[in-house]
Parts: structure tokens; sequence; C-alpha cells
């Protein structure tokens, strides 16, 4: 009997050459393992890729960002207003009548304008110059002298325009190009003049050649940037 054989067991189980039984699992465990194991990773790719898809087309993440860019949506899809010319307000949110404002439309020539000259400052002779050299510019003179009591001497702007708020249709927008960082106000008149109010922060008016270039840039604004519109 050889040294290998365990004892009690007789020749039965007997173990005889040089050779053993190996003592490894089946090989079939092994491949059931394998198979799971791929079959899982291959359904989590799968998800992901659907994930991704998802997002890319709902527009949640930075995927759906890049689509509607491609699109050349940018700032429309936001609700910003596209440039579209339309015409702007003679009056900034200061109160002030800006040169050149006024994008588009029919504008009033100076000679369709007619001012009342006021002299707000203690400077004598103000008003009187300002109406003459006006009135050579174009525009029709109505009344010269001190401004009423409400304005005398308390206007430290350039000066302020004066009418009916039908003025701000384009009266205002002309009449400013004669005189830089004039004020607008309104009241109750229901005529067409305008009421020019020289304060104490005047010099002088415009040079003519400049308020012509603000005239012309009144009536032929530049145009709006180029651009692909929004549309709905």
């Amino acid at each position: 009997m050889s040294m290998l054989t365990p004892p009690g067991m007789g020749g039965k189980y007997r173990i005889t050459g040089d050779r053993y039984p190996r003592m490894s699992r089946p090989r079939s465990r092994r491949r059931l393992m394998f198979t799971a194991f791929g079959s899982v990773l291959a359904l989590g790719l799968v998800g992901w890729g659907t994930l991704q898809l998802i997002d890319v087309f709902s527009g949640d993440g930075g995927g759906g960002q890049k689509v509607r860019a491609a699109h050349g949506t940018g700032d429309c899809e936001r609700g910003d207003k596209h440039p579209d010319g339309n015409a702007k307000s003679g009056r900034s949110d200061s109160g002030q009548s800006g040169q050149g404002g006024r994008t588009g439309g029919k504008l009033p020539k100076p000679s369709q304008i007619t001012v009342n000259v006021y002299n707000a400052t203690t400077r004598s002779g103000l008003a009187k110059d300002t109406a003459k050299e006006l009135e050579k510019r174009g525009f029709k003179i109505g009344k010269v002298g001190n401004a009423p009591t409400q304005y005398d001497k308390k206007v430290k702007a350039t000066g302020i325009l004066l009418g009916a708020p039908g003025a701000g249709d384009g009266a205002f927008n002309v009449l400013g190009t004669q005189l830089a960082g004039a004020q607008t106000k309104n009241d109750a008149r229901r005529g067409k003049d305008i009421d020019l109010i020289i304060g104490n922060g005047f010099k002088d008016l415009v040079e003519q050649k400049d308020a012509n270039k603000a005239l012309a840039a009144l009536a032929k604004p530049s145009p709006a940037p180029s651009g692909s519109p929004c549309r709905s």
C-alpha cells in the first residue's frame, strides 16, 4: 500500500503512480461569472448613453445649451428684443433731451418750431443774444425776457425745454441739438411753442456745424446692427 493511501481505505481507493487528482472548480462556474459581469457592464453603458441623449435634446444641461447656440437663438430665448430700428424717445431717464436720441420718423423743421427764450441767470442780455442766434439757424422766435419766478435763478443745468406733451414727438429733439445737456419738461399748455429757459450751466449754443450734423443724424439714423432676427 502506498504511503499516500489514507488509513482504513484499503486497496479500493489506492493511489498509485506519479499523477494526482486536480482539486479545481469546474470551468462552467467561471464562465457564468464572466458572462454575468459582462452583461451588467453592457447594461450600464447603454443606460448612461441613453441619459446623455435625453440631456442633450431636453436642454436641461450644457448639451442643451450647445444645441440652442448652434441654432443661433442666443439672447432671443431670454426674451431680449433684437435691434429693429424703432424710434427712441428724445427724453432720457434723467430728463435730458438727447442729441440724436430719435432714430426715425418725420421731424419738424426748425422753421416750424416757435421758441420762447427766457433767461433764468443773473447775466443780462443772455436771452436776447440766444434768441438772435436761434433765429439765424431757422427757428421762429416768440417771447424773449426773464424767466418766470418759479424758474428764475433756480435752474442749475444748461437749460430747460418746456412744452406740451406732444413736443416730445420731435420738437424737443430738434431744439435739443442746439443746446447740449438741456432738460425737458411738459406742462398743460395746448400750443406747440417751446420755452427755452437758460440756466446757470449755459455757456453757449452748440456750434452750428455740429448742430447741423446732429439734425442730419436725426433725420437719417444709422442702420441697426446686422444679425439674424429673432423668430417666434
